[in-house]
């Protein structure tokens, strides 16, 4: 491993929240870093783990998994260890477990004694406990620059601004964004995740006070996001944030090969490659919402019925459950697949993404606008239809809007609803009229952005540099 002069090697810790949309950007970052010869130890629960891709030879001697048990509580279910385990409304007790592994958390930290520990919006605890240990600390925002710029300062967060306090305020840019833009939420979208702005949840915590009282308690943040692409709200983020701001690049999706002789996976893959290789080249809709979010049964009437009137070939992963105790079973129209045979796919189980985003026959991705998926959609040059659902998707959606990088599916501004018809209308606009060019050209342009492999390596240089300078500051001036 090539290492940067004679400096001692750091040791970082990395606690990610228990979603797979976290896990993953964490873990690419982890891999990154691990590449340099530093020591990373990922900390997570058992089966989260488990679940994680393999990873290369090459990195098992600097990239260590930590599995720490989850808690057991009495409204969690057996084996519920990530949100995509459990129906929306359980996952404040998931929060509620994940904040009892600061005993377990605290152990490790004590006899492990790294350098640093990195962790997400959930675990508000951790900057202090790192405090009290002696081990500095980084808040790592899986939420892009835009989404955590417009959500404000750690003390607005907390609840201490004046500024925000009914969710009418979020319609707008804050005042504190001082550049014309759109991104804020709809009427809809503040709506559904109106819980999270508020303690009254199982957990006690809100969203907002974990996310705030985590920057505010951390030495630095850094956040998933490139200058680049947007230097304006890095820099709203250093005006109100008050402390070092790294962006760490876009951490496009690697995957190594040996992973896919995991024979389940590779049948799968075996079976939607045969059926993409039989499409025509750039005339599939692909379509997935990712490991959070799950659609009404009115949204996936509308999406399926849009799907089928566009006339295009789709694949569509929709999980018909979010885990095996949501007793809210979705359902596909009546007739609907027998009309669609030969033309579509609904798959309910694991799906390669990456790979299906890199096949040919794939013209555009319907998509709920999570950042993980937005990143890998630019890695395979694929337009963008969108639709939101939850957490900082709209805010996403209205970055890329502006930037003319997708579309999003006309909707009823007070709840959200669309019909089959905007699905079908927005579908062929962005992967077939020559209205919709823009967003298949705008996409290509901007993907050496995300995927540039010697950006993304001076990144993760700029930080670990960072890192080792800041920590010989700290200890100078501590010896001063």
């Amino acid at each position: 491993m090539a290492s940067n002069g004679g400096d001692k090697k750091l040791h970082i810790v990395m606690f990610p929240w228990l979603a797979f949309g976290h896990f993953f950007p964490n873990l690419e970052l982890a891999k990154l870093i691990a590449q340099k010869g530093h020591l990373i130890s990922f900390v997570s629960t058992p089966r989260n783990i488990d679940r994680l891709p393999k990873l290369p030879p090459n990195l098992a001697s600097h990239l260590q998994f930590i599995k720490l048990p989850l808690p057991k509580l009495h409204n969690l279910p057996d084996n519920a260890e990530a949100t995509t385990d459990v129906p929306y409304n359980v996952v404040p007790f998931l929060k509620k477990a994940y904040d009892a592994l600061e005993p377990p958390l605290t152990s490790f930290l004590e006899s492990s004694n790294p350098d640093w520990i990195f962790y997400d919006f959930a675990p508000y605890w951790v900057g202090p406990l790192a405090s009290k240990l002696g081990i500095k600390s980084v808040f790592f925002s899986i939420f892009t620059a835009p989404a955590m710029g417009f959500l404000g300062s750690p003390s607005g967060l907390v609840g201490t601004d004046p500024i925000r306090k009914k969710p009418e305020n979020f319609l707008v840019p804050p005042p504190w964004v001082s550049f014309p833009t759109t991104v804020a939420f709809r009427y809809f979208e503040i709506m559904r995740i109106s819980d999270s702005l508020s303690d009254d949840n199982e957990s006690g915590v809100s969203d907002m006070y974990r996310m705030g009282a985590g920057i505010e308690n951390c030495d630095i943040v850094a956040i998933r996001s490139c200058s680049e692409f947007e230097p304006e709200w890095i820099q709203v983020l250093e005006n109100i944030y008050r402390k070092p701001v790294l962006p760490v690049g876009q951490l496009p999706s690697t995957t190594y090969d040996d992973n896919e002789k995991e024979e389940e996976k590779n049948d799968t893959w075996r079976w939607v490659k045969d059926w993409l290789d039989q499409q025509r080249k750039g005339t599939v809709v692909y379509v997935a919402f990712g490991s959070e979010a799950k659609p009404s049964q009115e949204e996936v009437r509308e999406i399926a019925l849009g799907l089928e009137k566009s006339g295009l070939p789709f694949f569509w992963v929709l999980r018909i459950q979010r885990g095996p105790y949501d007793e809210d079973v979705l359902k596909l129209p009546d007739g609907f697949s027998d009309r669609i045979r030969g033309r579509g796919v609904v798959c309910t189980s694991w799906a390669p993404q990456l790979r299906i985003l890199g096949h040919e026959s794939v013209g555009g991705f319907l998509t709920h606008s999570g950042w993980t998926s937005v990143v890998e959609a630019i890695q395979k040059s694929k337009p963008l239809v969108l639709l939101t659902f939850l957490a900082d998707q709209g805010l996403n959606a209205r970055v890329l809007e502006e930037k003319r990088m997708g579309y999003s599916i006309p909707r009823d501004e007070r709840d959200g609803s669309f019909t089959s018809d905007s699905v079908a209308e927005s579908l062929r606009l962005v992967l077939v009229e020559e209205e919709g060019r823009i967003y298949r050209e705008k996409i290509k342009e901007v993907k050496d952005l995300f995927v540039n492999k010697e950006r993304q390596d001076r990144y993760v240089n700029d930080l670990l540099a960072y890192l080792e300078e800041y920590k010989k500051t700290k200890l100078g001036a501590k010896a001063g």
